[in-house]
């Protein structure tokens, strides 16, 4: 088990915000197999029952339903907590462009009562989930946590808001934080019937069901798809972190490879073949590009390796395969 194999104790208390959804419910899993005690918070506004039921009867973990929105909730969440994995947010770059106001809500106002909370409850260390959208219009590639461009959307602002916030609670309180920068993640219990639904379990989805995936864009628009385990790898070395120069800034999570939708497209149906051959002939239909997108994203993840450590086991090709199974059997 990774926990295991980077030694991790089992004697810390982890509070994991949005731990009902995709990231979060992977890292509660992991966390409760290496015998952590988990405290999982979550309103069900993107995060799933389903995703946490097989963790409610393990003596370990405990639930909260609540909402990041208020402070109450989350000071009750952080009570007799040593660590954060804050995971909750509204993501999604055309949600936040139809409704700016509830991105900002939840990802900045949720995000400093999360700290807030945090500081009052003496946390030893706050890891939250960053995002790769706050590489905005830089055209510079691979990017490099240092060098950052204006955002594209009002989900880029608001997670770049929170790296602002982060550095300040640190200089000012004293709170160990670590932000993750999330490339693509994929893999199991990625929701893939939401508007806003990632482009792996969508265009999974519609290939099982011999639908038409529709490409935004003519395809060649590439980006670093990271498989869940890498990001649970990261932040577990987060976590570990004993050294301050390692403490107190951002990390790429990310494989460091870039994939095009055109490749994607036809690398989900190989891997699917085996499943169905009628898939490997479904064609493919190309729309008009999406506002706010980046045209490229490749990730460096030298400065992970040098500081934490990271050492991803998944490119896209063995993370789609670990994945396959899951996909076919709960996506169709």
């Amino acid at each position: 088990m990774l926990l295991e194999k980077l030694n991790f104790s089992s004697e810390y208390n982890i509070l994991v915000t949005g731990g009902a959804g995709f990231i979060g419910s992977n890292l509660c899993e992991a966390l409760l197999k290496n015998g952590n005690k988990v405290v999982c918070l979550d309103n069900f506004s993107t995060g799933k029952h389903e995703n946490i039921r097989p963790f409610l009867r393990n003596e370990n973990f405990t639930f909260i339903e609540g909402d990041i929105r208020e402070l109450d909730d989350c000071e009750t969440a952080c009570e007799n907590v040593d660590y954060i994995l804050h995971q909750a947010a509204l993501g999604s770059v055309p949600r936040s462009i139809n409704d700016p106001i509830l991105s900002n809500e939840v990802n900045v106002s949720g995000f400093l009562n999360m700290l807030v909370a945090a500081r009052n409850a003496k946390i030893k260390r706050f890891i939250y989930a960053a995002s790769s959208s706050t590489y905005g219009d830089s055209e510079v590639l691979p990017k490099v946590e240092e060098q950052i461009g204006v955002p594209l959307s009002p989900y880029a602002v608001t997670k770049y808001v929170n790296e602002l916030y982060a550095n300040v609670f640190s200089k000012t309180y004293g709170i160990e934080t670590i932000g993750l920068r999330y490339f693509n993640v994929f893999g199991k219990r990625q929701d893939p019937n939401s508007a806003y639904a990632a482009v792996i379990p969508k265009f999974t989805t519609q290939l099982i069901n011999h639908e038409s995936p529709t490409i935004n864009g003519d395809g060649s628009f590439s980006r670093d798809f990271t498989y869940i385990d890498n990001v649970v790898e990261m932040n577990v070395r987060a976590l570990l972190a004993d050294n301050q120069e390692a403490l107190n800034t951002v990390y790429n999570v990310a494989y460091g490879e870039r994939t095009s939708l055109n490749e994607l497209i036809e690398l989900l149906k190989q891997y699917l073949n085996p499943y169905d051959s009628i898939i490997k002939n479904i064609e493919v239909n190309f729309g008009p590009e999406r506002l706010g997108d980046v045209p490229h994203s490749l990730a460096s993840i030298d400065k992970a390796k040098k500081k934490l450590g990271y050492s991803p086991l998944y490119d896209i090709k063995s993370g789609l395969k670990s994945a396959m199974d899951w996909y076919w059997n709960n996506l169709k």
